[in-house]
């Protein structure tokens, strides 16, 4: 199965007060005509919406919470791909075609990129190792590896859960329901800003027992208590 290269896709990116970062991204995907862009904010107080109005972008506004804005702009999206993409989160290169070559696989349903964090040094390239082998061997992508989906299916599967945390994995948990899940040979570079503010071990293993907790069954809500708490 081939997807027509006239198949429209529509970006979505969340926003509350991501004016140190949303202006680069909005400069970068103006090299991709054609692209729809959507910057979905729940109640930023600082120039974020400023700079969004001054770029080719749709702006939606809302009450905050990445999952309701994430649904909010996926709602006012026409395009028949949708990808959902953080602010500190740059794509690759053409990616207009590898999303469109990765969703052409046989029953294939949602993608994503691989990830690459934008440090130096051996702990972050363990990370990136670390989150790309589960990606690949549980076909578990996280929202900042920008993932995508044709918008039949991301209704289909309901959405994203309104839930503090991890609605990410849980809207990939759905998908899978429904087909396959296939990961770009092309890296995502997202920031490590949470790395380096709270140090790499740490980060890790609170990122870990919260992946293992939500899995085991308990409640985001109380997880995310501790992920805010960190």
């Amino acid at each position: 199965m081939t997807i027509p290269k006239t198949l429209h896709i529509s970006i979505i990116i969340p926003t509350l007060n991501e004016e140190n970062d949303l202006e680069s991204l909005l400069s970068s995907l103006q090299a991709y005509p054609g692209i729809e862009i959507i910057v979905t904010d729940g109640g930023s107080s600082d120039r974020t919406l400023d700079i969004a109005r001054r770029y080719p972008a749709r702006v939606v506004s809302g009450p905050a919470g990445r999952a309701c804005q994430l649904n909010r702009g996926a709602g006012q999206a026409s395009g028949d791909i949708l990808l959902f993409l953080h602010c500190d989160t740059t794509l690759p290169e053409e990616f207009p075609v590898h999303v469109r070559n990765v969703l052409a696989q046989p029953e294939t349903v949602a993608g994503a990129f691989r990830l690459r964090l934008n440090a130096t040094g051996w702990a972050y390239r363990l990370i990136e190792m670390g989150a790309n082998i589960r990606t690949r061997l549980l076909r578990l992508p996280y929202g900042d590896q920008a993932l995508f989906i044709r918008k039949n299916n991301f209704i289909r599967a309901g959405g994203f859960p309104e839930q503090p945390l991890l609605e990410d994995l849980e809207m990939i948990r759905r998908v899978k329901r429904i087909g396959r899940i296939r990961i770009s040979s092309e890296y995502a570079i997202t920031s490590a800003r949470r790395w380096r503010q709270l140090g790499t071990i740490r980060t890790t293993l609170v990122n870990q027992v919260i992946l293992v907790g939500y899995l085991c069954g308990i409640k985001a809500e109380k997880l995310a208590r501790l992920y805010w708490r960190e």
